[in-house]
């Protein structure tokens, strides 16, 4: 067995599918810049919130450590700190008193000693806070090389009001990091699932505004389709009757009747294939406006063509709200398909036909082998017409029922043969009405 042939995609929906790829990505694409944005945001303002919260932590813990610092007999005293929380844990709490013409010493540290911070630097944010007798923070990095964060507070000389030294908190910067982590790791769990589903949505939502382009595509597809289709075999019988003519002794009069039944043949094609263009380009819109039904089917049925049938019509006046060229096209074609397929059983030549107009209602009925309605769906599908034909045929009168509101049926008639109901609008419409007054005609064509 050979290998099945793929089929390629057509120039135009290879640019759709590709128009609708870059849709998609460009509605992912915006989704990712905006939640990069925001999650950078939030990412930046937590950050700084954990700062914020750790200085202050800091600013308390050595506000309440200079607090606690007093003098007697211009002595330093410390007792206060050992026994308080504020000294205890993290961050770790420095007590320099400033010595004249000296360098700050160092006269207290918290009981909970983490970071082994140079002398040089806390020394020096001491002198810093102590000039600005304000609050002075800094970061620095231990002798192990690890990011600490620093912040002085001065304290004051009991007896002389004068700046004595600082309290300065040590900070871990790495303190509350857990949080901020598992932060950042929902936000990027979170701006993935959403960038997947933004990408899903965006897919969904481009293939629905692409739908409109994707219908005009294949219903261009499917009228080339049906053009190729249905004028290859009237063209291949005039390229062939002119060949013959060309060759035989009684020149193109002899096969005139052949091209003129050819050249009918293909007019009916074309229109039938005008009237599914319309109804493929806009279903939904039909120019209904009120009509004589049964003028117009005695009209159709006046030109089918003299080959011996035998037409019998029985018309009741019928006017109603229908599409008078989509009307006329359906008529012809349920009146063609009963000649092709119901010739009487015994006269492959003939077919004995009976027409009925009652209401909205239009009824073909022949002589032929008969149709089970079980059939009729398959039936309709486009070139699916058993013994030849249009193809299109009875889709397309399937078409003008459903544009009318309607629906197209088929059932044994009585006696053999299968008759054909298009039912143009339901019953009771405001548009309909009907007159009892009918008249049968016979006719032998």
């Amino acid at each position: 067995m050979g290998k099945p042939v793929r089929r390629r995609r057509s120039p135009a929906r290879w640019r759709l599918h590709r128009l609708r790829l870059r849709l998609t990505a460009a509605y992912t694409l915006i989704t990712v810049v905006w939640l990069a944005c925001l999650s950078w945001l939030v990412i930046r303002t937590d950050d700084r919130a954990r700062q914020d919260a750790e200085y202050d932590e800091m600013r308390r813990r050595a506000s309440v450590a200079a607090s606690l610092v007093y003098y007697e007999d211009d002595r330093i005293r410390l007792d206060g700190l050992d026994d308080d929380e504020a000294t205890a844990g993290t961050p770790q709490i420095l007590v320099l008193e400033a010595r004249p013409g000296g360098d700050p010493v160092t006269v207290f540290r918290g009981r909970t000693a983490q970071f082994a911070v140079p002398a040089g630097a806390v020394r020096a944010l001491t002198r810093s806070t102590m000039d600005e007798e304000g609050p002075v923070r800094a970061e620095a990095r231990d002798r192990t090389g690890e990011a600490v964060r620093l912040l002085a507070v001065p304290f004051y000389h009991d007896a002389t009001d004068e700046v004595a030294g600082a309290a300065v908190a040590v900070g871990d910067p790495e303190r509350g990091t857990a949080g901020h982590r598992s932060l950042v790791l929902s936000l990027v769990v979170g701006a993935g699932a959403l960038t997947a589903l933004a990408a899903l949505t965006g897919h969904v939502l481009s293939g629905r505004s692409m739908r409109p382009a994707w219908q005009a595509l294949e219903q261009q597809e499917r009228l080339l389709a049906d053009a190729a289709h249905e004028l290859r075999t009237p063209v291949a019988v005039m390229r062939g009757s002119v060949e013959m003519a060309a060759g035989a002794p009684g020149g193109l009069e002899a096969h005139l009747p052949r091209i003129r039944r050819a050249a009918d043949r293909m007019a009916d094609v074309v229109e039938n294939l005008l009237a599914r263009g319309r109804l493929e380009a806009d279903v939904d819109f039909v120019r209904a406006e009120p009509l004589r039904l049964d003028q117009i089917v005695e009209e159709v049925c006046a030109e089918l063509p003299e080959c011996g049938h035998r037409l019998e019509l029985r018309l009741e006046e019928s006017v109603t709200g229908a599409d008078a060229a989509l009307v006329r096209v359906a008529v012809r074609n349920l009146l063609d398909n009963a000649v092709r397929h119901g010739r009487t059983p015994g006269a492959p030549d003939r077919a004995d036909l009976l027409v009925t107009v009652r209401g909205p209602e239009v009824r073909v009925a022949d002589r032929g082998p008969g149709v089970d309605p079980a059939r009729l769906p398959e039936l309709m599908v486009r070139f699916s017409s058993p013994g030849g034909g249009t193809g299109i045929g009875l889709s397309l009168v399937r078409r003008v029922a459903e544009a009318h509101r309607g629906t197209l049926a088929v059932r044994d008639r009585p006696g053999g043969g299968a008759e054909f109901v298009l039912r143009l609008a339901p019953a009771g419409s405001r548009r309909e009405r009907r007159r009892r007054t009918g008249r049968t005609l016979t006719i032998r064509s």
